[in-house]
């Protein structure tokens, strides 16, 4: 069986060092490579790639503990396991929520504006925060909608 080596991407929004068996690739590029998302989904990411993602996402550890379904203790424990690797489902909620927070900073151009709207609840989103929608993939959808309708100017 072929070993995978370390895949770097870089860019302006991150350093993000995933294992898979291909060469390196922009940030920006990986989300549009479906084949090596779905690759790195079934794979798993290392600790160290969850914390380069999360390093370019507002999401604190308790967020982040939230959103895996994981217990904030059990996500430090992880940190501390060598060669840990998160499961598939783990794996692809990082990489919806770092498809999220790329849209919401390209459609509000600053991090901490994006992460101030999660945070307010929304009309169009039933009177519900944003942030409370991204615990499951419907959810994360309607968000990435809004998302498209605000940088649009199309408003409910």
């Amino acid at each position: 069986m072929k070993k995978s080596k370390p895949y770097t991407t870089g860019s302006l929004e991150s350093n993000l060092a995933i294992q898979v068996s291909e060469p390196a690739l922009a940030y920006d590029s990986f989300f549009d490579n479906k084949m090596l998302v779905i690759h790195s989904i079934r794979e798993g990411f290392t600790y160290d790639a969850f914390q380069q993602v999360k390093q370019v996402t507002p999401f604190s550890d308790s967020d982040w503990a939230d959103y895996l379904n994981l217990s904030l203790k059990t996500l430090q424990r992880h940190k501390k396991e060598e060669d840990f690797r998160f499961k598939p489902i783990h794996t692809e909620k990082i990489i919806e929520l770092a498809e999220v927070t790329q849209m919401g900073n390209r459609v509000f151009e600053d991090t901490q504006l994006f992460y101030q709207w999660l945070q307010l609840p929304s009309m169009a989103l039933g009177n519900m925060k944003p942030a409370e929608l991204l615990k499951d993939s419907y959810g994360k959808e309607m968000v990435i909608a809004e998302l498209n309708r605000i940088q649009y100017g199309i408003f409910a």
